[in-house]
């Protein structure tokens, strides 16, 4: 049992870091092993925001040997980051195993990103002009608390509690996921995916790279290759009801949009609130109520249900 959440703004922005905070820690019930953040601000033309990690969360208590591979892996970053002629605009250390860039470039992308992948210990969370995508161990109090997200402005979000199945208690297994190289693009899921095998071979097969064994990863590369070859948003939400088996509900994020889908047995559960300027979406109603004090109306999706909201 996870819990996810979503909010978007239409025509401004607001403090979604608070926001899904609160929502998150009224799902804490629903998952205490770890929590996620993919929050999106206003983007910067010819700036990218990078979030990565050189070591988990766990490896902290092995003494001053890792403090010192940290370094060292950190250097490493760095010295390609130039090595691209990316300029680094800022760089910032939240904790002592994830950092957090600014950069500026124009050349090769995403044949950078992959060259950082490769090196040995280290793993890009997110990469965009608005996404930045936070997640640790811990419940959402602490990892917002831990990562400054109390102040973040911008107009839309999407969060996971998670409570561990079929895969491990680590940051690399936890929610939200990045749909690696492609910026922008994140999603949180609650549900199985009974054909993730044969889907990920096929995404294999076409070039694309997993970052985890975790279902979840695959609906945003899945989704991410069809907007790379043109698709809209709300088209591959609907073709992932058809071609993915399974019991799920997902919500999916880009720089503009957020949808959601459920499949077509609607097991898993999701409540909406949908007002002029804002929308909210919760496993459970208690946290949209937890940012929006007065009486709402609700509903619960149907079955193989799929919408998409701009900003």
């Amino acid at each position: 049992m996870c819990g996810i959440a979503g909010i978007i703004h239409r025509g401004k922005s607001s403090n979604v870091g608070s926001e899904m905070t609160a929502m998150l820690a009224a799902l804490k019930h629903r998952g205490p092993d770890s929590s996620g953040f993919a929050v999106y601000g206003e983007p910067k033309s010819g700036h990218y925001l990078m979030r990565i990690k050189v070591a988990e969360q766990e490896d902290m208590g092995k003494g001053h040997g890792i403090m010192k591979l940290m370094e060292e892996r950190t250097g490493e970053v760095d010295k390609l980051l130039l090595e691209y002629g990316a300029n680094i605009k800022e760089q910032d250390k939240p904790t002592p195993y994830a950092l957090r860039y600014v950069i500026q470039h124009d050349g090769d992308t995403e044949g950078m990103v992959r060259r950082l992948e490769e090196i040995d210990g280290v793993e890009i969370l997110s990469l965009g002009s608005g996404l930045e995508l936070i997640k640790d161990l811990g419940d959402a109090t602490v990892v917002s608390e831990q990562y400054g997200l109390g102040t973040f402005e911008g107009t839309h979000a999407i969060g996971h509690t998670r409570m561990a199945t079929e895969s491990d208690v680590d940051i690399r297994s936890a929610h939200p996921y990045w749909a690696f190289p492609y910026s922008d693009i994140s999603v949180v899921h609650n549900g199985q995916i009974t054909n993730y095998w044969t889907m990920r071979r096929e995404m294999e097969r076409m070039g694309h790279r997993f970052m985890s064994d975790c279902d979840s990863e695959l609906l945003a590369v899945y989704t991410a290759h069809n907007l790379a070859n043109g698709w809209k948003l709300e088209d591959s939400l609907k073709q992932s009801v058809d071609e993915i088996d399974g019991v799920f509900t997902y919500l999916i994020a880009t720089r503009d949009e957020l949808g959601m889908a459920k499949d077509s047995m609607a097991a898993k559960p999701l409540v909406l609130f949908e007002g002029d300027n804002l929308i909210a979406m919760a496993s459970e109603e208690v946290a949209i109520r937890s940012i929006i004090p007065q009486e709402i109306d609700t509903y619960d999706p149907y079955d193989e249900e799929v919408r998409v909201w701009k900003t």
